[in-house]
């Protein structure tokens, strides 16, 4: 890991806790080893969250609704696989043997979870000030790009448009597929008892935004603008 640390430019403390950031759960167990990278991918999400609203609230004059909308394009699934990759972390993931004969190592999903363990590992290691420095090292390129849009929120926007005729929105999970450590979610979303759309995803919130997508890509009475 010695070149993404002088990318990173890093200097570990802890390395075990870099080697736990990159572990995926299928590793663990086969190595019989005790922790994953799912804690410390926890820690990274709350400090990336902080860091992109504090970054966000400093340089944006935009209201609370808005700011959050902005937050959650940079900090999204797509976001996250973007910077991991840009930074060669599949090169680094652990994963067992099965999940590798599936292409573990550069699911969408799991690339974007080890961005977050990463943070989470520099957090605990070198302290909030130099995790806060990388990330927004890695992510401030973006924001001033004003031309990348990663995530586009389709549940608000369908949500917005659900409201102004008065109508009730409701998501439902009716699938679960796959091993714990790998589940693909079906979603339905119904406007007033009536299927609109469905979605599947790795997460209910990708599934939710699947959904919401498919509903309104197919009812023109629902608008939506894209950026």
């Amino acid at each position: 890991m010695k070149a993404l640390f002088e990318k990173l430019h890093i200097t570990p403390k802890n390395q075990e806790l870099y080697e736990t950031a990159f572990s995926h759960s299928s590793y663990a167990n086969e190595h019989k080893k005790k922790k994953d990278y799912e804690r410390l991918e926890f820690l990274g999400d709350a400090v990336l969250d902080l860091v992109v609203g504090d970054y966000l609230y400093s340089h944006n004059p935009q209201d609370e609704g808005e700011l959050t909308k902005i937050r959650a394009s940079y900090v999204c699934e797509n976001a996250l696989y973007v910077y991991a990759t840009n930074l060669g972390l599949q090169e680094y993931i652990l994963v067992g043997h099965g999940e590798e004969s599936h292409g573990g190592k550069y699911k969408k999903a799991i690339v974007a979870d080890i961005f977050e363990a990463l943070t989470g590992a520099i957090y605990l290691d070198l302290g909030f000030a130099t995790a806060r420095r990388v990330l927004l090292s890695i992510i401030v390129p973006y924001i001033e790009d004003q031309k990348v849009c990663f995530f586009l929120d389709y549940k608000s926007a369908l949500q917005e448009a659900v409201q102004t005729e008065c109508k009730t929105l409701k998501y439902q999970v009716v699938e679960e597929s796959g091993p714990s450590h790998n589940k693909t979610f079906t979603v339905e979303v119904r406007v007033d008892g009536i299927l609109y759309g469905t979605g599947t995803g790795t997460s209910k919130k990708e599934a939710e935004q699947e959904a919401a997508k498919d509903a309104l890509s197919k009812n023109p009475s629902l608008s939506i603008e894209e950026s």
